[in-house]
């Protein structure tokens, strides 16, 4: 498969707040270094997981808008917008964050990232 095409899945997926679509997309040996507004993050498998079940718990929705997409080789580059609705005010749809990253895929999985992320 294209890995444009696997990235774009990805993310237009429910991944983000549903771990076990997540883990489908995972390399076993993922690594994802975040510089985040909370410092840096260096998340592996186990952590990604656990991350898209804490999502779940704040958000009902989650949306992600691709602004840009760069392919270098089985490297990609986004640059992407993340809405969620909450709880609270399903009604609403918020913009979480603001994200870079750059994804290397190894047997058509997210194996390597380095992302970079702004809250809104």
């Amino acid at each position: 498969m294209a890995i444009k095409k696997i990235i774009k899945e990805f993310y237009k997926s429910d991944a983000l707040i549903n771990s076990a679509v997540m883990d489908l997309y995972l390399h076993p040996e993922v690594l994802l270094d975040w510089n985040s507004s909370q410092g840096f993050l260096q998340l592996d498998k186990p952590k990604l997981i656990a991350l898209a079940d804490d999502l779940a718990k704040a958000y009902i929705k989650s949306k992600v808008v691709i602004n840009q997409m760069i392919q270098d080789k089985n490297q990609v580059a986004v640059r992407y917008s993340h809405f969620v609705k909450t709880f609270e005010n399903p009604r609403e749809e918020m913009l979480l964050a603001n994200f870079f990253v750059i994804w290397e895929l190894k047997d058509e999985k997210l194996f390597r990232g380095y992302q970079m992320s702004q809250l809104s």
